[in-house]
């Protein structure tokens, strides 16, 4: 982290209060992070969906619809696979938890199930969302189908052409899909229009965030639609493999795949944790999408936490070959994980994450998402200094929508051939 604000003594009391489960506290903190910087128009809209997350979120009938939702339409759980060739290759014992598997296609639709569902006995008439890979935007269209909710999606015009996969799914689904061309045409320029639009009527439109970041309650209610992940993974790799991971590992963009795995892990001292972050061509502002790894902690999209800025706190346009971690922010859970030392973060490369769609294509016969393949490129540069260790790897989407990034990028070029 590059805050050097928190000393020894002070990691070591957030660390404390985050195995006591502590955070986010009452006004929506996880340490010096979080909280809710918002206009003034927004704010009545938080609160009242803090109270109907307070209210609903834990409800007996509410849960049961979410989790006959999850198992007859979701298709959870998921499953765990072993991947014996990439054990093999890597001297480890390594297992990809495929939310790939998962309807519509990634972990997206735990949480856009899970705040339709709240948005509609919150008495909302109308959905708005951001998508940048465009799986939650698909996730959002697909539940608002299901619901009988409209759907309207803010996509960056960068994204809308190198996704444009989704982009026709998200049509046929029934969502207005509109394309943001101002600011860096990418998902932080594509929040900033949802929130715009939302700000119109904060009454009846519910704002469906796909990520961990935000103003609170988002980051919390996040992570609870999206730890059914982890819950899920945990009880899995006990059954199959008789004891819990040496690692659990995910990649970070705002971050919600993430922390639902990581999170029913935290309280396990015995099980490292990391997060790859997209490092994209290099270190330098606007060469990668990896605020953990360079960045500084500011204000973004009502949360604070840690960003990619430059020396006059100007966000920064980021690079990255994955759309869906093409972010200059991350959730603020994520960066309390980092300060108190629970989790490391580091970043992979564009380069190393197409490498490793390649390897887990050719050795698992796994299309990943390529922002998953960023989760699989940390986790054979860990498995090289950790030979033998058991590794839990969140695979978070399968790489269809990527087809036409790889077509160019890889398969334009001469295989490396059979594993």
């Amino acid at each position: 982290m590059n805050d050097n604000t928190i000393d020894t003594k002070g990691r070591e009391r957030l660390l404390a209060r985050l195995l006591a489960g502590e955070f986010p506290d009452q006004q929506g903190r996880y340490g010096p992070f979080g909280g809710r910087y918002v206009p003034e128009t927004l704010v009545s809209a938080h609160e009242r969906l803090e109270a109907g997350v307070a209210r609903w979120l834990a409800d007996a009938d509410f849960q049961r619809e979410l989790q006959q939702e999850l198992s007859t339409w979701v298709g959870r759980p998921t499953a765990l696979s072993h991947a014996p060739r990439l054990s093999q290759r890597w001297g480890a014992d390594v297992w990809l938890k495929r939310e790939d598997l998962a309807h519509t296609g990634a972990h997206k639709i735990n949480n856009a199930l899970g705040q339709a569902l709240l948005a509609r006995r919150l008495g909302a008439r109308r959905i708005v969302a951001e998508t940048g890979a465009g799986q939650h935007g698909v996730a959002s269209a697909a539940a608002c189908a299901r619901l009988g909710l409209p759907c309207t999606v803010y996509m960056g015009a960068v994204d809308m052409e190198r996704q444009a996969p989704n982009v026709g799914r998200m049509r046929l689904l029934g969502a207005t899909v509109v394309s943001v061309t101002g600011g860096d045409q990418t998902l932080r320029a594509a929040i900033d229009e949802a929130m715009r639009d939302w700000v119109a009527d904060p009454e009846g439109t519910y704002y469906l965030l796909g990520s961990a970041v935000g103003a609170h309650p988002y980051p919390y209610l996040v992570r609870e639609l999206q730890s059914v992940i982890g819950r899920e993974a945990r009880t899995q790799i006990r059954a199959q493999s008789g004891a819990l991971p040496d690692l659990v590992i995910a990649c970070v963009g705002g971050g919600s795949n993430a922390i639902g795995l990581f999170h029913p892990f935290v309280n396990d001292q015995s099980v490292a944790i990391l997060g790859i972050e997209a490092g994209g061509r290099g270190a330098g502002l606007g060469d990668n999408a990896a605020p953990l790894s360079f960045g500084r902690p500011g204000v973004l999209h009502g949360s604070y936490s840690m960003l990619l800025q430059d020396g006059d706190g100007q966000i920064q346009e980021t690079h990255s070959v994955s759309a869906g971690l093409d972010y200059p922010g991350v959730g603020p859970e994520h960066a309390l994980l980092q300060a108190c030392g629970r989790v490391s973060y580091e970043a992979a490369s564009d380069a190393d994450a197409l490498a490793a769609v390649r390897e887990c294509c050719e050795c698992e016969g796994i299309l990943p998402a390529i922002e998953s393949a960023h989760a699989l490129a940390g986790a054979r540069r860990w498995a090289r200094s950790h030979p033998g260790k058991r590794i839990l790897i969140g695979l978070s989407g399968r790489g269809d929508k990527d087809m036409l990034t790889l077509t160019q990028m890889l398969l334009a070029k001469a295989p490396t051939g059979a594993a």
